[in-house]
């Protein structure tokens, strides 16, 4: 007789998340024979050489199936190529006001927005060296495939600048817990395969320095952009991670599900300095080239009206509530990425508004057009 299975639930909640879960996935160990390629096995992350890379199907294995994280050494096997970079990122630093960060306290890091840009207006013979480099390619190209794009945000960790709580990255890993629980757990599988994180080495980062902390084989806990605000979820982080070091022109990639975090600096003199990169898929854009702005203006004096006559015609609040919200979506951008983090970083959580957000606090507070299109300019030009 045939067995029916078990239907799934259509999302996930924060609530139903348990540590022993959790705990399963990361008990898994990494078998060797399944990467030949690897020259090392360290702390449950696989360890490779530039010389040798290994074909894709051994970085995806690596990723998916694997710990989620891969150290490639002498990833830049050339210095200068390095110090170039870093004398242009510094002089960027000296020049810009403090940025805010994510999941650190404010004025704890120095940090780079958009760095690819700036750096390419700026020294476009030093980008051409940097970003020739065929370790970056290789790993994006077996990751994500053809057509992905890169971003870069330099990060320098002060002597005693504190380690980041552990967590997950762009695309869920940005959002607050009630609107995570908003999407479908399917969405949760696919955002990890949407994105690659990496992380070039600078400068020499010994284990006091604070690399990036682990947690290996978490990418495949599935409630895991749950579960990491949760305290239990982080006292578990804090006491299994682990932490390579990195030499100068060495490269760590993983998976953006990959529960990580920044360490503590506990040395003396050594400011940590490395590029971080986030390769997105070619898949996350839309065909149409929309301008979302002019359309929620254009919008919004019927949308006021729309739901006034709704409320006039009696219908309950939460209804009036998901039939506007279903025009905003239509209309306004609903995610708050991409944007120009100088000038609009995120201010009391990981993201800051989306324009869909101000288009609800417009119809929340009952602003008059010319307002709201102020506000809208606002919004828009600080994303430029």
């Amino acid at each position: 007789m045939a067995v029916t299975p078990t239907a799934e639930a259509p999302t996930l909640t924060e609530a139903a998340c348990r540590v022993d879960d959790l705990r399963a996935v990361t008990a898994e160990r990494v078998d060797p024979a399944d990467y030949p390629h690897a020259v090392a096995v360290e702390q449950e992350v696989l360890v490779f050489a530039a010389a040798d890379l290994p074909p894709a199907a051994e970085f995806v294995r690596a990723f998916s199936e694997g710990p989620g994280v891969v150290v490639i050494r002498d990833a830049f096997p050339d210095p200068a190529v390095i110090d170039a970079a870093t004398a242009q990122f510094e002089a960027i630093i000296a020049e810009q006001p403090s940025p805010g960060d994510h999941f650190a306290a404010a004025g704890t890091n120095d940090r780079i927005w958009n760095a690819l840009e700036k750096l390419a207006v700026r020294a476009p013979a030093v980008f051409c060296d940097y970003y020739a480099n065929p370790v970056i390619a290789a790993v994006s190209h077996a990751w994500l495939g053809p057509g992905y794009q890169v971003t870069s945000q330099p990060n320098v960790v002060r002597p005693g600048g504190k380690s980041q709580v552990g967590h997950r990255d762009y695309h869920l890993g940005f959002l607050a817990p009630q609107q995570i629980e908003r999407y479908p757990r399917h969405i949760h599988r696919l955002s990890p395969v949407l994105t690659l994180q990496g992380a070039i080495a600078h400068v020499d980062m010994p284990v006091e320095s604070g690399p990036t902390l682990y947690l290996p084989h978490s990418q495949k806990y599935e409630a895991g952009y749950l579960a990491t605000n949760r305290p239990e979820f982080r006292e578990y982080f804090d006491e299994h991670h682990v932490q390579l070091p990195l030499r100068k022109g060495d490269a760590a990639f993983f998976n953006p599900a990959v529960i990580h975090g920044a360490g503590t600096n506990r040395s003396a003199d050594i400011r940590r300095f490395a590029n971080l990169l986030q390769v997105s898929s070619a898949f996350g854009r839309a065909m149409d080239q929309v301008d979302r702005r002019r359309v929620s203006a254009a919008v919004y004096p019927a949308l006021q009206a729309y739901e006034r006559h709704l409320r006039t015609a009696g219908v309950d609040e939460g209804a009036v509530r998901r039939l506007v919200g279903n025009v905003v979506a239509a209309s306004a951008e609903g995610y708050p990425f991409p944007t120009n983090l100088d000038l609009d970083p995120p201010v009391g959580g990981l993201a800051p508004p989306s324009q869909a957000d101000v288009v609800l606090r417009a119809l929340a507070e009952g602003w008059d057009r010319a307002t709201f299109t102020a506000a809208l300019d606002e919004h828009t030009a600080r994303r430029a």
